[in-house]
């Protein structure tokens, strides 16, 4: 079950919070560069707004890590469900590129298939203190389950705006009226957490700290992260997106059954992701489902035809988020309780902040006609990344 009875209150409100910004967050990253060439814009523009949204998430983040621990984290989840919704109702309402890129540079819009916005230090601090060892790894799985499962069927919501240019409407209206309830999702995310209790007891007592003794571990893979990041970014959603509507002509409601399908096999690859876990290793789990999913990818770039370019992608969507459960528990359980709100912040700093400076550099790729070498670049890189962390951590043992 998804929500089992057994699970914690606050560890349910924080999956139902994740669900519904998920969903979102599925529409919007297929949606984005279509409303951005409908409003004139081309493929380097596109880039550019890809790498203000990531940039701005990676400054965010950095600023919790560095002095969110002065703060209650019920406060700073609350201001992040404001700053969704004011992202969402002001997007729609702009047509320049500076004031979208601004909006994109403040906000907490999500170009790519995972969480990178603010939301997610703060949610897997919380859901750290809601579970113990190989039940922390379960939770972390069935959070990331519910977002991939989400953002599958937020997916198939790019058909809304055809259906409503077929029922009359104006495209480009319709178009922002998609903004617009991303806006409406974020107030209903900010009404929810306004139910979240105080940190029990035994949070209270481990306050939130600065990085200390984990130091040197959490900047090891803070390094490390950045090159996975670097490269995830030149094959963000957006950009893959615009990538099969460049290449092969889709269009946008084959684009999201597409996103969909990749979305519902990533989700059934974090039911997996614990079982694989318990038998080989967070590691072991994180690296080697990653390399073939990577391969794939390289693949995909070559291939010669939409049905095998296609087919490819699926494989590697079934393969490629196996590590996001195992990776943010292993984290939380190589550093003490208390530097657990730093190090989920400093680990993911890199996974927005390296991504932010390569979507751009994909959009110029895009333009300049060479459309495959952004996807081949990504691929090697992430091989790269996958065999130094191995090396790097094969003997750590993972203690709290």
């Amino acid at each position: 079950m998804i929500f089992p009875a057994n699970i914690a209150p606050e560890a349910r409100l924080l999956l139902v919070g994740r669900a519904l910004r998920a969903f979102v967050d599925g529409y919007v990253a297929v949606l984005l560069p279509a409303y951005l060439l409908a409003l004139g814009f081309g493929t380097w523009e596109v880039g550019i707004l890809s790498t203000a949204t990531l940039l701005g998430s990676a400054l965010a983040t950095l600023a919790l890590g560095a002095w969110g621990h002065r703060f209650h984290h019920r406060h700073l989840l609350l201001a992040a469900a404001l700053l969704m919704a004011a992202t969402g109702l002001i997007f729609a309402g702009l047509s320049s590129f500076w004031p979208l890129l601004l909006v994109a540079f403040v906000g907490t819009m999500n170009p790519s298939s995972g969480d990178v916005s603010v939301f997610l230090p703060l949610e897997h601090m919380r859901l750290a203190e809601a579970a113990q060892d190989a039940a922390r790894t379960t939770l972390f799985a069935r959070y990331t389950l519910i977002g991939a499962l989400c953002a599958a069927f937020g997916a198939l919501a790019v058909a809304v705006p055809d259906w409503l240019t077929n029922a009359g409407f104006d495209r480009l209206y319709a178009l922002r009226l998609m903004f617009v309830f991303y806006g409406m999702v974020g107030l209903a995310v900010w009404l929810l957490y306004l139910r979240l209790p105080d940190p029990p007891v035994h949070a209270r007592e481990t306050r939130p700290a600065p990085l200390g003794p984990s130091r040197g571990i959490v900047f090891k893979l803070a390094a490390l992260f950045s090159v996975d990041a670097f490269a995830g970014g030149l094959v963000v959603n957006s950009l893959l997106a615009l990538w099969l509507f460049e290449r092969f002509g889709l269009s946008l409601a084959a684009a999201g059954s597409f996103f969909f399908w990749a979305g519902l096999l990533t989700a059934f690859s974090q039911i997996a992701a614990p079982w694989v876990a318990k038998r080989i290793g967070l590691l072991n789990t994180m690296v080697f489902t990653h390399i073939p999913a990577n391969i794939c990818l390289i693949l995909a770039a070559m291939a010669p035809n939409l049905e095998w370019a296609l087919t490819l992608l699926l494989i590697r969507s079934a393969l490629s988020q196996m590590d996001v459960p195992t990776r943010s528990a292993f984290v939380m359980a190589v550093v003490t309780p208390a530097e657990r709100s730093a190090a989920a912040s400093f680990t993911a700093v890199p996974r927005s902040l390296a991504s932010a400076l390569s979507p751009t550099l994909s959009g110029v790729l895009f333009a300049a006609g060479w459309l495959s070498a952004p996807l081949v670049a990504c691929g090697v890189l992430k091989i790269g990344y996958d065999l130094a962390i191995w090396l790097a951590f094969r003997r750590v043992k993972p203690e709290h």
